[in-house]
């Protein structure tokens, strides 16, 4: 099957062990065009227990997942047809280093001297704990790290009735899990790490830091030098003119302060640049108001004399189904 990305899929592991597809490859764009990928869909299998495992298969987010298709459940009844949303614009930041747009939930990795990016689903700080958006770089590289929950940490883990130890040993059981990239920011607080809890990728429930998963941090980590560049943005709208004319916008919920806010009506800020965008002529302004508020979480073609595609129609290809992944049991997380 003919894709617009190279998917490496490993799998791993024995019964009872994470069965995931990792790294999605993408080609770069030229210069000038910031469409990447193409959506799929997949058809739910009885093995599927939750979203977080379908999201694992094609190494996306969960919260993605439920953005694209909107009123699916958490637990999808076998035989539901999903649109994957592999399709996505890249940032509009230098294609360098390591970016990661916590809005959508995904770490973008452009190696140096290659024509492609890697992009990976992340998780991120919960509310309350949000994970800053900064520009720093990769300050040092820790193989097995050892955790040291801090004083707040171990207060709410008493909360729920955990009581933490003053240190975590590096090993199967460590919330930072096999490889840690600690970013040069503020007192070094903050970190891109793996975790023993590959259902919290993907989610907000982190201290700040930025977790990953096992397979997806251990490839990055190989690949990535201590002082690469490091940007983190929150920025739910993206948009594009493409080269040959086309214009797409793709949103995202807004990371909400509070739990009880509604992420799919409540307001965002839109780019500075995007009235200019929105008001040209060639935008066909009704399929751009229609993008802001279904808020699917992929590109949307919003040109005026587009008449095939609309956001509740997304351009796909089909994927074929992965075997069903096995349950994990998930430990202390940070």
């Amino acid at each position: 099957m003919k894709r617009a990305f190279l998917i490496t899929l490993v799998l791993t592991g024995v019964l009872g062990a994470i069965q995931t597809a990792r790294a999605l490859d993408y080609p770069l764009p030229p210069q000038g065009s910031r469409l990447i990928g193409q959506n799929q869909t997949y058809t739910v299998q009885e093995g599927d227990r939750n979203l977080q495992a379908i999201a694992r298969r094609f190494d996306t987010a969960a919260m993605l997942i439920l953005e694209a298709n909107n009123t699916i459940a958490p637990v999808p009844k076998a035989g539901t047809l999903i649109t994957i949303p592999t399709q996505l614009l890249l940032p509009d930041v230098p294609r360098e280093g390591i970016v990661v747009n916590l809005a959508e939930l995904r770490l973008y990795y452009f190696p140096p001297g290659e024509n492609i990016v890697q992009v990976y689903p992340i998780g991120i700080g919960l509310q309350g704990l949000e994970t800053p958006v900064m520009e720093t770089r990769v300050g040092q590289k820790i193989p097995n790290p050892t955790w040291t929950p801090t004083v707040g940490i171990r207060k709410r883990s008493l909360e729920r009735g955990i009581t933490l130890p003053p240190v975590v040993p590096a090993g199967p059981n460590n919330p930072l899990g096999r490889f840690a990239l600690r970013l040069a920011y503020g007192h070094g607080e903050y970190l891109i790490h793996g975790t023993n809890a590959p259902d919290s990728v993907g989610l907000r429930v982190s201290s700040g830091c930025i977790r990953m998963n096992a397979p997806d941090i251990q490839a990055l980590f190989a690949r990535v030098k201590s002082g690469t560049p490091v940007k983190i943005i929150n920025e739910p709208v993206k948009f594009s003119v493409e080269p040959n004319g086309e214009r797409y916008v793709e949103v995202h919920r807004p990371l909400s302060q509070e739990e009880e806010q509604n992420v799919q009506t409540m307001p965002y800020v839109l780019p500075a640049d995007f009235t200019p965008f929105r008001e040209n002529k060639a935008v066909n302004d009704e399929r751009v108001k229609k993008a802001l508020h279904r808020r699917a979480g992929y590109p949307v073609p919003v040109s005026a004399e587009r008449t095939t595609v609309t956001a509740d129609a997304p351009a796909v290809e089909s994927a074929q189904n992965a075997s069903p992944v096995n349950g994990e049991a998930s430990s202390v997380t940070q």
